[in-house]
């Protein structure tokens, strides 16, 4: 059979076509698949540099990507194949010029850290076929230490053969797909793992923290005096007090056991906006009464009945606030303030409450005391309409009786259930909701 010129070139293109897609599978031809990020640095002094030529010397396929909000001064200088993106807009350029999606164009992102510098060309290859070794698991993300710097914690750390955490605390290198990154609502926040981690814990992705270490840091300190080390450790604490607040977060837990607050001192807006139909605005977040704001009632609250204690004035826990004695010994998760009911005939004893009268008073240690403008109803430092409550009998009160409330011993009425439940039914006890149900209600999953 003989063969035309025209089927033998058909052939011979067949035959190419079948190579090319061959090596394609294999690995040549490919374009690179990781992109390195680095973000966190600092403009006044910095190795962001020294840290690209480490990866493009030994790799110079990979895209290097150095991302600030604003253009760094003094301006960085970078090696050839590193580019700066500067995240704040300009309204000479278009919107993508300023979004990091629209610059990396590869499968994977590795977060890097200022000063570490790559000594192991293939490292990155480790930690992709760690990463595509979880297949579409819990596993979003794979961290290798770096060798010299702080050591690595692995947070919430889960009994099991590998080390697979919620967070890392610590100097890393973390890899992470591009789609899983973008697909995050703040990618790029900083600090960036504080941010990155907040955000992929909520979606119940892990971490998977690898033994050996890939990468290093160089040998010479992040920062070359006390001063800058002190202007680095104020901009970090500013950022992170900015990140929080921006996710709505107010206190962190640290690993040593310790507490950080966020957004709550007397200096500070109250945590919440004025009250509208008896349901906080958190409330339509799917959020309870933020924990600062609870630790501020409960100070107010020990504060105010110590006064009234030590002037004679007898009192008792009232409404909603006796309810979450009863059920918690404490406030009830979701209240905003604290409801306390005195004798009228005792104001006389109280210095901070015989001298009100439609005005306020700032004691000494800056709680705003205030007597409302209609009926005998006086306020301590967090404000709301008071409505007139539900009378009841005075042998509900005869005697009073302690009870466990907020980390102290308060007094209250001396049948609780039979209290509680003339002035907001009967089960109310055994049955928690929100206090005006028609706008908001309180699901059951939520207990």
């Amino acid at each position: 059979m003989r063969i035309s010129f025209c089927q033998g070139l058909l052939t011979g293109a067949i035959i190419l076509n079948l190579l090319i897609l061959y090596y394609v599978s294999r690995g040549h031809g490919r374009g690179p698949r990781v992109t390195v990020l680095l973000r966190e640095f600092e403009n006044f002094e910095n190795y962001v540099g020294d840290v690209a030529n480490s990866f493009l010397r030994q790799r110079p396929e990979l895209p290097f990507l150095a991302v600030a909000d604003m253009p760094p001064y003094p301006p960085l200088l970078l090696p050839e194949g590193a580019r700066l993106l500067v995240l704040s807009p300009s309204p000479d350029q278009p919107p993508q010029a300023h979004r990091p999606e629209f610059h990396i164009q590869t499968e994977f992102v590795l977060l890097v850290p200022d000063g570490v510098e790559l000594e192991q060309p293939r490292a990155i290859e480790r930690l992709i076929r760690e990463l595509e070794g979880e297949g579409g698991g819990p596993v979003r993300l794979v961290a290798a230490p770096v060798l010299a710097r702080s050591a690595v914690q692995c947070l919430h750390l889960r009994v099991n053969l590998r080390d697979v955490c919620t967070a890392l605390q610590g100097d890393a290198i973390v890899l992470i797909r591009t789609e899983d990154l973008f697909n995050l609502s703040v990618p790029l926040g900083r600090p960036l793992f504080s941010s990155l981690f907040i955000q992929t814990s909520l979606r119940g992705w892990k971490v998977k923290l690898l033994e050996s270490p890939c990468f290093s840091a160089n040998h010479r300190p992040l920062f070359s005096s006390a001063h800058n080390q002190w202007k680095a450790d104020t901009r970090l604490k500013e950022a992170t007090g900015k990140l929080m607040r921006s996710f709505g977060l107010k206190r962190l837990m640290l690993p040593d056991g310790k507490e950080q607050w966020y957004g709550c001192s007397k200096e500070t807006p109250r945590c919440f906006g004025t009250v509208q139909d008896d349901t906080p605005d958190y409330l339509y977040l799917d959020r309870w009464t933020p924990p600062c704001c609870l630790r501020a009632l409960r100070e107010t609250t020990k504060y105010v009945i110590n006064i009234l204690e030590s002037s004679g004035v007898r009192y008792w826990l009232e409404g909603g606030t006796l309810l979450g004695a009863v059920r918690h010994q404490d406030i009830i998760p979701w209240d905003y303030d604290v409801d306390l009911g005195i004798y009228l005939e005792d104001v006389p004893n109280c210095d901070h409450l015989k001298n009100l009268d439609s005005g306020s008073l700032v004691d000494a240690n800056g709680y705003v005391w205030e007597r409302a403008v209609e009926g005998d109803f006086y306020r301590v430092q967090y404000q709301r309409k008071h409505k007139q409550d539900v009378e009841f009998p005075e042998h509900f009160l005869q005697p009073l009786v302690p009870m466990p409330f907020a980390g102290i011993t308060a007094y209250g009425p001396n049948n609780h259930r039979g209290f509680l439940e003339l002035k907001f039914g009967e089960g109310v006890i055994e049955n928690p909701q929100y206090p005006n149900p028609s706008k908001k209600r309180l699901e059951r999953s939520k207990l």
